[in-house]
């Protein structure tokens, strides 16, 4: 039996789905997504879009959003060279579930940031704790 005539299980490890939740998952893939959200950008305005991305690291992104199908890569004859990037329509289909993702990553800043301080302070009370219990001992 062919794997493609399988149901998609993101749980089996030899699911392509897998493969694909990474790719998504991937914060410049994600990232790139959401700039292109706007309609079609070239690269160096991507770049500074997206912010901190190398140019080799954002060039590999892109190649393989192209490959999947979530991007297409738009060639000028001109001088110089102009190159645009756009969603296709499967790209596009992304959008609102990576807006929902975003939605809830920025309205939980704070209170995820209150449990990392909260468990790196229990941490080192504990740390503390036990450096405390070797010295009176």
């Amino acid at each position: 039996m062919d794997t493609k005539d399988l149901p998609a299980n993101i749980l089996d490890p030899n699911c392509p789905s897998r493969v694909i939740f990474q790719r998504i998952g991937d914060k410049w893939a994600s990232l790139v997504i959401q700039v292109l959200g706007d309609g079609p950008v070239r690269f160096s305005e991507l770049r500074k879009m997206v912010n901190v991305v190398t140019p080799k690291v954002l060039t590999q992104t892109l190649r393989t959003l192209e490959r999947d199908g979530l991007i297409t890569r738009t060639v000028y004859a001109q001088v110089p060279p102009r190159v645009d990037y756009q969603l296709t329509p499967m790209g596009e289909s992304l959008l609102q579930p990576l807006s929902l993702l975003r939605e809830w990553a920025e309205s939980h800043v704070p209170t995820i940031m209150e449990a990392r301080d909260a468990y790196d302070d229990a941490q080192d009370q504990a740390l503390l704790g036990s450096t405390t219990q070797g010295l009176l001992q």
